[in-house]
């Protein structure tokens, strides 16, 4: 008869499950262990968008640098050109002074010259052919003075029958025929008129009087102050429009700081309660092992799921390091360590790739398709043709590779150093093997120049484009 008690130590003995209770147990710790997989399977989702959301951050603040950088230079270039303005207005105010007085002085001999020709009578004892029914005649129409008209011109017929009169072009509009007044009458009207306009001119002030002169200087001299208190005003008003740019640019980052910080709070939970449950997995998984050791196999429909249950957690992904926040109340102290420099030279927020560049791109596109030295009638070797057109296409292909990320918003920077000796002497190459195919002309000496200049012009943009990583890196690095 078998005992169905197990002695166990001290003395004390238990009494052995049943086996339907050791397959109840062995069903509810893979049960739980199944449940804590499925939880943990989440894990890896957490992963990838907490580093989408480092990505986003990191994004986020270059935007936010690159927009202070744009408004730091929209504040500059203003601050340039209202300088530039006011200088230029405050410099020829000397030459305005000048030509304000020249106009006040035709002024006012204009208006001398208007009084005279108005005192100046028409009378039949003045001009030699006009009696005195001339005169009323003239005088009916509105011409009284020598300021009442200023030329004669001949014309036809006010009834349009007839050969051509003379008219009198009155001097507010509008011209008349006087019936009388001819050929031998006009002239002497007119010359009448001319001897007055001299004398006229002749009396005519040919100099400013004092007290318009001085009225001009107080005018240019009160103009001079305002634009020297403008000018002494605007570097305080772009230090204030640097301030407020600095103030806004701070406020961003405040608030990417503190989104950031409360996003790194909540990951740090989540992912701390994934540890919790990963050390639970492995809690559950040895009391399964020491199940199975204790009371060995409980029946094949189990097998399968404690075989699943006992399997090693999933290899966790790579945790991304958050990215310290900015403390911005944090004053630095003399005595706390720099942090050190990064291996990246800064980018120059906001200053984007050149639109001349698309001078270049154009004629290197134009060149590939046209080659060099097939113009007119030359006729280019066929390995200038081909090695032109390779030439070009290459040249294009690579100022489109360098020019275009560097005009997107988002990665605005300027053309790599080197960039425009490599293309003015893939320029030059093109243009020397142009004169070395053309046959007519005698310009062997002019290509071999332009060929010496286009490889060294290739080597200085080759090595400027090889050192440049070398010179950030020696930038950044502090020395000793």
């Amino acid at each position: 008869m078998i005992d169905s008690t197990t002695p166990q130590r001290d003395g004390i003995t238990t009494v052995a499950p049943s086996p339907a209770e050791t397959r109840a147990e062995r069903r509810r710790l893979i049960e739980a262990i199944r449940a804590l997989h499925h939880l943990l399977d989440r894990r890896r989702a957490f992963e990838t968008a907490a580093r989408r959301r480092l990505n986003r951050e990191a994004r986020d603040r270059n935007r936010a640098e690159a927009a202070h950088g744009k408004a730091l230079q929209r504040v500059h270039e203003k601050q340039a050109r209202q300088e530039r303005s006011l200088t230029r207005r405050l410099n020829g105010l000397d030459g305005k002074r000048q030509s304000q007085e020249r106009q006040a002085l035709a002024v006012l001999r204009r208006e001398s010259v208007e009084r005279t020709l108005t005192g100046t009578r028409l009378t039949a004892s003045e001009v030699n052919g006009i009696g005195s029914g001339l005169v009323r005649a003239l005088k009916a129409q509105g011409i009284s003075t020598a300021a009442d008209f200023k030329r004669v011109s001949w014309g036809r017929a006010p009834n349009g029958k007839g050969g051509e009169v003379l008219y009198i072009h009155r001097t507010h509009g509008g011209k008349v025929h006087i019936n009388g007044i001819g050929q031998h009458r006009g002239r002497p009207l007119m010359e009448w008129r001319r001897a007055a306009v001299a004398r006229a001119e002749a009396r005519a002030p040919r100099e400013l009087p004092p007290d318009e002169r001085h009225r001009i200087a107080e005018i240019i001299e009160s103009e001079r102050t305002r634009l020297r208190a403008e000018l002494s005003d605007a570097p305080r008003t772009a230090e204030a429009a640097r301030t407020e740019a600095v103030r806004v640019h701070t406020e961003a980052l405040g608030r990417l700081t503190a989104t950031e910080r409360e996003a790194a709070r909540v990951a740090a939970e989540r992912r701390a309660e994934f540890d919790a449950m990963a050390e639970q997995l492995l809690t559950l998984q040895a009391e399964l092992s020491a199940h199975i050791d204790r009371y060995g196999d409980v029946g094949r429909r189990v097998r399968r799921a404690q075989s699943r249950a006992l399997r090693p957690v999933p290899a966790l992904p790579a945790v991304p390091s958050p990215r310290r926040p900015v403390d911005l109340t944090k004053t630095s102290s003399p005595s706390a360590p720099a942090p050190a420099p990064a291996h990246t030279p800064p980018p120059a927020p906001g200053v984007r790739a050149s639109l001349g560049w698309l001078v270049p791109i154009l004629y290197f596109t134009l060149t590939t398709v046209v080659g060099v030295g097939e113009l007119g009638d030359n006729t280019a070797p066929p390995a200038l043709m081909i090695a032109s057109r390779l030439l070009a296409l290459a040249a294009t292909a690579e100022l489109l590779r360098l020019w275009i990320p560097r005009r997107n918003r988002r990665t605005p920077s300027p053309m790599p150093s080197g960039t425009g000796p490599q293309a003015v002497g893939v320029f030059l190459a093109l243009t020397a093997g142009g004169m070395f195919a053309d046959e007519k002309s005698d310009v062997f000496v002019a290509a071999c120049v332009t060929s010496v200049l286009a490889a060294l012009l290739l080597l200085a943009g080759t090595g400027l484009r090889m050192n440049a990583p070398r010179r950030a890196r020696g930038q950044d690095t502090p020395s000793a």
